[in-house]
């Protein structure tokens, strides 16, 4: 299976540095990493009304990204609490 190409958007970045704890930024940024691998990990899933949107648990965090299998490429949109992450 080909590696694919991660992309994080800007403001992923910034909610990613906003979280307190750094062993939880770090277990989230190895998370993201290991999407390159394997975008569909187990336990993914996909958004409703979304066609290539999932999400990924990461602790009490949430990773939404979507898969553009043509391109090769995850891109990351938003990263936040579970409480906050779908408003």
């Amino acid at each position: 299976m080909a590696r694919y190409s991660v992309k994080i958007k800007i403001s992923a970045i910034k909610e990613i540095e906003g979280i307190p704890l750094k062993k939880d930024r770090q277990r989230i940024v190895q998370r993201i990493g290991a999407l390159a691998d394997k975008p569909r990990p187990r336990g993914c899933q996909k958004l409703a009304g979304s066609n290539e949107r999932y999400r990924v648990r990461q602790g009490r965090y949430r990773i939404v990204y979507s898969v553009d299998d043509d391109a090769q490429l995850v891109e990351v949109f938003k990263v936040g609490d579970r409480k906050n992450i779908y408003r």
